[in-house]
């Protein structure tokens, strides 16, 4: 039986825009979405809140997981370099930013005149796009596929939407400041997650994203309720009403967030759902648009 609706006719819950990162946040740590996550969601769903993904990952590395949860419409992905239109008969690329790969290699020189070698990888643009390793690279989740090359110089033989860099010393925090220092404005540089340190387009981050898919939903920014784990949801955090940090989140999110809930293991995300679309939340929502109450 569909889930009946938490609010009546005519009462509009405080958010109408549910934005979701996926890994460390919506995806446990064996990378699925929990049947109490789901149940939150369709219940965020049943009160007229839509569910946007916004993630690092490219366009590739989603469609799968998409396709699991049955979700259609606008998708965030790779930092916000590109908006997709998931459908129940395939999706499209309706837009992307592309990063410049000479100033991406320069870049990439840049970091390593400061700390010494690094390892690289790209996501190439597109919806069938490759992300290719050169050696030496780690892939920080290993359930996403990838290629990997003999030369860096392979690496820019195809339009990319982002950079990946890990360094086989450094830890996360500093090599993000090291390659911000050292990159300026020939790209943004943010850190989306354990050993997952990437340079976007100038510019681009997941608040671009998700501005320029809240407005083509129709939803303004205090309507917006996100959550996320690590430093790239900090622009996503800039642009929503109400902003939730995972449990396990990095320290920069926790200190940005007007709320820290569960981790992503305990389905933090959920629990924080059920209150804000819960029948709880739907009499409160109802008692203030009563007249005279």
């Amino acid at each position: 039986m569909p889930t009946p609706p938490a609010y009546a006719p005519g009462i509009t819950p405080a958010y109408g825009l549910v934005a979701t990162d996926l890994d460390g946040t919506l995806l446990r740590p064996d990378d699925t979405v929990s049947a109490r996550s789901r149940a939150a969601l369709a219940l965020a769903a049943s009160a007229g809140a839509r569910h946007l993904v916004v993630t690092g990952r490219p366009v590739p590395g989603i469609r799968a997981l998409l396709a699991d949860l049955a979700y259609t419409g606008l998708v965030v992905c790779g930092q916000g370099t590109q908006l997709y239109e998931a459908g129940a008969g395939g999706g499209r690329l309706l837009r992307s930013a592309a990063l410049d790969r000479e100033a991406a290699d320069t870049a990439l020189g840049k970091i390593e005149a400061e700390v010494g070698a690094v390892f690289a990888a790209v996501d190439q643009d597109g919806v069938d796009g490759v992300t290719l390793i050169e050696a030496g690279y780690r892939m920080p989740n290993p359930t996403l596929p990838a290629q990997r090359v003999d030369t860096r110089a392979a690496l820019w033989e195809r339009p990319v939407i982002k950079v990946l860099v890990r360094h086989p010393d450094l830890g996360d925090d500093a090599l993000t400041a090291a390659a911000r220092g050292a990159v300026g404005d020939l790209a943004t540089v943010t850190m989306a997650g354990p050993g997952t340190v990437e340079l976007a387009p100038r510019g681009v981050d997941k608040g671009t994203g998700l501005a320029v898919a809240a407005e083509l939903l129709g939803v303004g920014a205090e309507r917006i309720v996100a959550f996320g784990d690590m430093p790239n949801d900090l622009p996503m955090f800039a642009g929503s009403g109400h902003r939730v940090a995972m449990g396990n989140a990095h320290p920069e999110l926790r200190a940005a967030a007007d709320e820290v809930t569960l981790s992503n293991a305990e389905d933090g995300v959920a629990v924080v759902l059920e209150r804000l679309f819960g029948p709880a939340a739907a009499r409160q929502s109802g008692a203030e648009a009563a007249p005279g109450i």
